[in-house]
C-alpha cells in the first residue's frame, strides 16, 4: 500500500529531509498508519530560513497591493482544494469533518481579512521640535517563524500567514507533529502561487525541527501556539542566542460563571458548547471549568448530564458524530490520568471517564465526554488544564468564591459569564483576569477581535490589526527642516 508523504517546502521547492528521515502519522480513530512526512534537520530548517533572507526584500518592495492579490489568490486555492484539506485533517486529527470543512474555509477567509488590512499598517509624526520633522514607518522584520499545534492543523498553519505576510516578511512554518500531513498539502499550495522562498513549510518533532527555528538569530520574530511549558521552553532556549520578539498563545483553565438568574436550558446549552466537543474538548478556549451557583446548581447539573449522554462518540466523517477521538496515544494517556486522579480526589464522576463501549471502539484514542461534579475549587480538576473532553463541575455561592479562584489560577485565557442581568454579567467580566470574557455566548474568535491571554496563558494578540503590527518593527526618522 501507498501512503502519502508530506514533503518540507523550501525556497519553492518540494523536498524531503535532508537525512531521509521521516515520521509517520497514525490514524487516531484505529491507530492505523495514514502516511509520512519529511523530519526537518537543523539543516533543513537553516536552509529555509536563508531562502526566507533572500526572498522577503522582494516581497515586501511588491507594495501592499500587489501583495494582497497574491494573498487573495492563495485563500482561493485553498477553497479548491476544500474537500481534499477537510478529509486530511480529520483523518490525521480525529477532529470531526464538518468541523474540517469550516476550518479550511475560515483559514481562507483570514488571509483575505489581513489581505484587506495592509493599509492600515501606518506609521505617525510627532510635533516634538519645530525644526525638524519626526515620523515614524513600519517596516518587516524580515524572515519570521510560527510554531503551530495540533487541534486545528491547517487552519493555524494557513490563517497565521496572513499577518506576516502582508506586512512583507518571508516565513518559516513547523507544522505540528501528531498531524502533519494537511501541512503537506498547504505546501503545495504555497509553492503554486508564492515567490519561491516567501513561506517555507518544515514538519518535524519540536525538539529537533522547533527547537532549529527558535535558535536560529536570524529569526528575529517568533509566534507560538501551544502548551506553557513548551512556551517556556521556547523562551530559555531563544535567549541563549538572540534578543527575540515572540508572541504566545498558550492553554486556560477556563471558567464558565454560571449566575442566579441565569435562563437554565440556555446555561446547560452553553456549558455543553463551550466544552468543544467537535474537537473533543482539544481547545484552548473551552470552558472546562462550570461555576455553578448553589441556588440553581442542581437543576443546570441536571439539564447538562442529560444533554452530555446524547453525544454520539464515532466516525468523525458520519454526520450524526458528536465526537472523535484524541489525538495520540500520549495524550489519550494523559487525559485518562486527569480522569483517574479527579476520581482519586474525591470528585463525583457523573458522564464518561472510560472508552465507550463496542467494537468500533478497540482501537483508537477514544474517551467519551467526560463530567465531573462535587470538583473542589482546589484539585487539579479545577485548576489544571486537561486539554480534553472533561467538564468539571464547582458549587459557589459568593462573587468571592469565584474571584479568588481566578486570582489564585496561573492561567487567563479566557472566561464566559452566563446571567440575565448584563450590568452583573459585566461586572464579572471586568474583574476576571483573563484576555476574552463572552457574555451569554462561548467559542467562536470573531474575525479582527484581539485574542489571547493574560498570566500564564500567553503573551500578545492574535486575530486582529494588533496581529499585523506585531510582524512589523517601529523606524523613527527625523528630518532636519531649515527656517526659510
Amino acid at each position: 500500500m501507498t501512503f502519502p508523504t508530506a514533503k518540507l517546502l523550501i525556497n519553492g521547492e518540494l523536498v524531503g529531509a535532508s537525512d531521509g528521515a521521516e515520521m509517520d502519522s497514525v490514524n487516531p480513530s484505529d491507530e492505523s498508519l495514514l502516511g509520512r512526512a519529511a523530519h526537518a534537520t537543523a539543516t533543513d530548517v537553516a536552509d529555509a530560513v536563508k531562502a526566507g533572507e533572500a526572498a522577503w526584500p522582494a516581497w515586501h518592495a511588491l507594495g501592499v497591493d500587489r501583495r494582497a492579490e497574491v494573498m487573495r489568490t492563495l485563500a482561493a486555492r485553498i477553497r479548491d482544494r476544500k474537500e481534499e484539506i477537510a478529509r486530511t485533517e480529520t483523518r490525521d486529527t480525529g477532529n470531526l469533518y464538518r468541523a474540517m470543512l469550516g476550518d479550511v474555509e475560515r483559514a481562507a477567509s483570514r488571509i483575505e481579512f489581513y489581505a484587506g488590512l495592509g493599509h492600515a499598517m501606518t506609521g505617525h509624526t510627532y510635533p516634538a521640535t519645530p525644526n525638524h520633522m519626526h515620523l515614524s514607518e513600519r517596516e518587516p522584520f524580515g524572515t519570521v517563524g510560527r510554531i503551530v499545534a495540533f487541534n486545528h492543523p491547517f487552519y493555524f498553519l494557513a490563517s497565521r500567514v496572513g499577518a506576516p505576510l502582508i506586512a512583507g516578511n518571508a516565513m518559516v512554518l513547523k507544522s505540528p507533529d501528531q498531524a502533519p500531513l494537511s501541512g503537506g498539502i498547504f505546501a503545495e499550495i504555497c509553492r503554486d502561487v508564492l515567490p519561491p522562498g516567501v513561506v517555507n513549510i518544515m514538519h518535524g518533532s519540536g525538539a529537533q525541527t522547533g527547537d532549529a527555528l527558535v535558535r536560529d538569530p536570524r529569526v528575529k520574530r517568533l509566534g507560538f501556539i501551544g502548551s506553557v511549558g513548551t512556551a517556556r521552553a521556547i523562551q530559555r532556549s531563544a535567549a541563549e542566542v538572540a534578543i527575540k520578539h515572540i508572541t504566545l498563545e498558550l492553554g486556560g483553565k477556563n471558567m464558565m460563571v454560571v449566575l442566579p438568574d441565569a435562563d437554565l436550558d440556555k446555561a446547560a446549552a452553553l456549558a455543553v458548547a463551550g466544552m468543544n466537543f467537535e474537537w473533543q474538548g482539544q481547545s484552548c478556549g473551552s470552558t472546562s471549568c462550570l461555576m455553578l451557583h448553589e441556588s440553581i446548581h442542581d437543576a443546570v447539573l441536571e439539564r447538562i448530564v442529560a444533554r452530555m449522554k446524547t453525544i454520539n462518540v464515532g466516525d468523525p466523517f458520519e454526520s450524526g458524530s458528536g465526537m472523535g477521538p484524541l489525538i495520540s496515544a500520549a495524550h489519550h494517556g494523559k487525559v485518562m490520568a486527569a480522569i483517574d486522579k479527579g476520581t482519586q480526589q474525591g470528585a463525583r464522576l457523573r458522564v464518561g471517564g472510560e472508552r465507550p463501549a463496542g467494537s468500533a471502539f478497540a482501537k483508537g484514542y477514544w474517551v467519551a465526554p467526560t463530567l465531573f461534579s462535587d470538583v473542589d475549587p482546589g484539585s487539579a480538576l479545577a485548576t489544571e488544564e486537561i486539554f480534553g473532553p472533561v467538564l468539571s463541575v464547582v458549587r459557589w455561592s459568593t462573587p468571592d468564591d469565584v474571584l479568588k479562584m481566578d486570582a489564585a489560577s496561573s492561567l487567563g485565557l479566557t472566561a464566559s459569564v452566563v446571567a440575565t442581568d448584563v450590568s452583573k454579567a459585566m461586572a464579572f467580566a471586568r474583574r476576571l483576569r483573563v484576555g476574552y470574557v463572552w457574555i451569554n455566548c462561548v467559542g467562536p474568535h470573531y474575525t479582527g477581535v484581539p485574542y489571547g491571554g493574560f498570566k500564564n496563558s500567553g503573551v500578545g494578540r492574535e486575530e486582529g490589526l494588533e496581529e499585523i503590527l506585531s510582524y512589523t518593527d517601529l523606524k523613527s526618522i527625523t528630518i532636519a527642516v531649515p527656517a526659510l
